[in-house]
């Protein structure tokens, strides 16, 4: 995961370099257009709120997630966009004793799907640096398997969530823009009913992350 943001971050950087014929970026005083499409490549790294549980069943607390969606950005510095992305990762069931949460050997699957929605603002302070902060709402898909388990331990679930996102964007060319945010998630609803996550009191499939996105487009 860092080394594709540190690839990400050194492409955006070096556009500027390989550059002939110097030309306005996007969004300068009478260049941005009215309202811009921009899909872009979505890359996440997440700390779920839910940590002990992902630490006990994944053998780490931070999870990767990848994704793409397109964003509307308007001259006046509205903006709204839609993604979707995905984390999928095997692990083991585990329980918890005395406090402590212990491996059963058992294989688990967990994919956890988020399309959300969000809407926010873009301040031009220049052309080139722009910071932003939006709110929105998600669906969250929620899917477990294990194949030695009966049927009635997998889960599948989904469920209504909602997000706050801050970043700055940096316009590395025309027509390509790089930015990072951190967004905080609140997913309730799907843990905390049962299983390891029940005994440890996680009810949050949400959490902290920080996103780095690569945007084609005005």
């Amino acid at each position: 995961m860092r080394v594709t943001f540190a690839l990400i971050l050194t492409f955006a950087a070096a556009l500027p370099l390989a550059a002939q014929t110097p030309r306005p970026l996007a969004g300068s005083n009478g260049d941005a257009p009215a309202v811009s499409f921009r899909p872009f490549f979505l890359a996440v790294a997440q700390r779920p709120a839910a940590s002990e549980t992902f630490d006990a069943v994944f053998g780490q607390t931070w999870q990767q997630f990848w994704g793409g969606g397109v964003q509307a950005a308007f001259r006046s510095g509205l903006f709204a966009e839609v993604s979707a992305s995905r984390f999928e990762n095997t692990g083991q069931r585990a329980f918890v004793f005395n406090g402590q949460s212990f491996p059963l050997g058992i294989p688990l699957t967990a994919r956890i799907t988020p399309l959300e929605f969000s809407a926010g603002y873009r301040f031009r302070t220049s052309s080139r640096l722009i910071p932003y902060a939006a709110a929105g709402i998600g669906r969250y898909a929620y899917v477990e398997t294990s194949d030695s388990s009966d049927s009635g331990d997998n889960v599948d679930a989904a469920h209504i969530g909602y997000l706050v996102l801050g970043g700055v964007e940096v316009r590395a060319q025309r027509w390509i823009g790089v930015s990072v945010d951190v967004q905080y998630t609140h997913v309730n609803g799907i843990l905390g009913s049962a299983g390891i996550s029940q005994e440890l009191g996680e009810d949050n499939l949400g959490g902290p992350a920080v996103r780095v996105k690569l945007l084609v487009g005005r």
